[in-house]
């Protein structure tokens, strides 16, 4: 009963660090900024920080089943 959470909370940090993954890799190769008013490169490497953090919480949801 307990891992209906687990598996949710998963589920939604993989989509949305997957989603934030995609998101900064289209901007980044369409010359975009990924944030308005920030240098490129810290906000590239901020955005694919937490991407990375998103997706390191899924999995450890994951572990917890």
């Amino acid at each position: 009963m307990e891992s209906g959470p687990a598996i949710f909370a998963g589920a939604v940090f993989a989509l949305f660090g997957g989603a934030l993954t995609v998101w900064t890799a289209v901007r980044v190769r369409n010359g975009e900024p990924v944030a308005h008013g920030v240098r490129p490169v810290a906000s590239t490497a901020l955005a694919a920080l937490a991407a990375m953090a998103a997706l390191g919480a899924g999995l450890w949801c994951f572990t917890q089943v």
